[in-house]
């Protein structure tokens, strides 16, 4: 427990400036209002590797003898540990290869390749293309360096703890999203050797929630399956090395369901104009778990690599959770201008119609009963049960429809 020392964090903090951009807080007006508290976010999405990986990856490898650096480099990542040693190894002239799980997401896939190194698709998950890196580093002779279970990896994460005391010397709660460990070792860890009354809480998805499976065991504990939206935690147990850090300087563990990461990542873009992915949200849905009142709090946003087409599913399915988008179902008469009379009915109810189903076949009588399923966009709850309640009215007898997307 005495090699994360603070001059080992000074060290690195000094070493990551070379290749970080500037990541100032940024101040949160609508998350404040929402929470009752001053919420700050430490955007790292906006690092050059739209990630804070490249932080530990870079430290990492300043550490390595020359032997070490010789061999060339493997590693395994969902993505963004991926890109940061691929940049890093580009930066310091050494071959980096990556192994990758099948499930990653095209754009991370091709900016890693694009940084340089040479990806390796394999398995379904992090955990299986970790083993097979270790397979390969032993074949080859790579070094192999650790996505999180590393202290160095965790001291170079550490210096995003480094830059949030600096500017803002009183922050009462520093928010870190949680997969196998590193980001949240090293922040904690130097957030109480800097100031111990700072308390620091772990954030990670419900469907791959094991670190609080170990802290509630007491020892790491390997999860049968993970399922979750936010790949980049997608992990089964913490690692090893870092779990007595995680023990003594965490604070809290919360755990965040696929459902509130999507309403975390419309609260973005609409109110923040920031893409983040579904792991870096996981801290801006952990705001609304806070049961605390006038205290300065930073979310870690750990990053933002997040496919085009991941993106538009989040939005629609986010649309569809706040009731700016549904579907009804009405029957009517199969006979002309039925259609226009509701579509009459929906302009003055300020509905606007997105996609109509006509199905004449919903009944054999024709003239008693035809369905037709309107997609609509509302304004929200309120306004979505004032269309409904139009259709009602009017004798149409509404019936809801589960929203699949569009």
């Amino acid at each position: 427990m005495d090699e994360l020392i603070l001059e080992k964090f000074e060290e690195a903090s000094e070493v990551v400036q070379r290749v970080t951009q500037e990541t100032k807080l940024l101040y949160s007006e609508y998350f404040s209002a929402q929470t009752g508290n001053r919420v700050y976010f430490k955007p790292e999405n906006m690092q050059y590797t739209g990630a804070y990986k490249v932080r530990g990856a870079f430290y990492k490898i300043s550490t390595l003898t020359v032997e070490e650096k010789e061999r060339g480099l493997i590693t395994a990542s969902a993505g963004n540990h991926a890109q940061g040693v691929a940049y890093a190894a580009k930066l310091a002239g050494i071959k980096a290869v990556v192994v990758m799980p099948t499930t990653t997401p095209l754009i991370k896939i091709n900016r890693t390749k694009n940084y340089g190194a040479d990806v390796v698709l394999f398995g379904n998950d992090f955990d299986e293309a970790c083993h097979h890196a270790e397979e390969l580093a032993g074949e080859h002779g790579y070094t192999f360096v650790h996505p999180f279970n590393d202290l160095d990896v965790a001291a170079g994460q550490g210096s995003i703890a480094m830059e949030i005391i600096k500017e803002l010397p009183t922050v009462d709660y520093i928010l870190v999203p949680v997969g196998g460990g590193g980001l949240c070792t090293g922040v904690s860890v130097l957030a109480k050797l800097l100031n111990p009354k700072i308390r620091v809480i772990a954030v990670e998805p419900a469907g791959a929630s094991c670190l609080k499976a170990s802290m509630e065991a007491g020892e790491v504990v390997t999860l049968p399956e993970v399922s979750t939206i936010a790949d980049g935690t997608a992990v089964h147990r913490p690692g090893d090395k870092l779990f007595p850090y995680l023990q003594e300087n965490v604070d809290g563990v919360i755990t965040i369901e696929d459902s509130e990461l999507i309403v975390a990542f419309l609260d973005m873009v609409e109110n923040h104009k920031m893409v983040v992915e579904n792991s870096g949200l996981l801290t801006v849905a952990a705001l609304k778990h806070m049961d605390v009142k006038k205290k300065k709090i930073v979310s870690i946003l750990s990053g933002g690599n997040m496919d085009v087409i991941t993106m538009s599913s989040v939005v629609q399915h986010g649309l569809i959770q706040r009731d700016r988008i549904f579907t009804v179902s009405v029957l009517l008469p199969d006979k002309p201008g039925e259609l226009a009379k509701v579509s009459a009915l929906l302009a003055e109810a300020k509905g606007n119609v997105i996609k109509l189903e006509h199905n004449q076949f919903i009944s054999i009588n024709r003239n008693a009963a035809v369905e037709l399923r309107i997609t609509l966009e509302a304004e929200g709850t309120v306004h979505k049960n004032q269309i409904v309640q139009a259709l009602n009215d009017a004798g149409y007898r509404p019936k809801l429809v589960k929203s699949k997307g569009m």
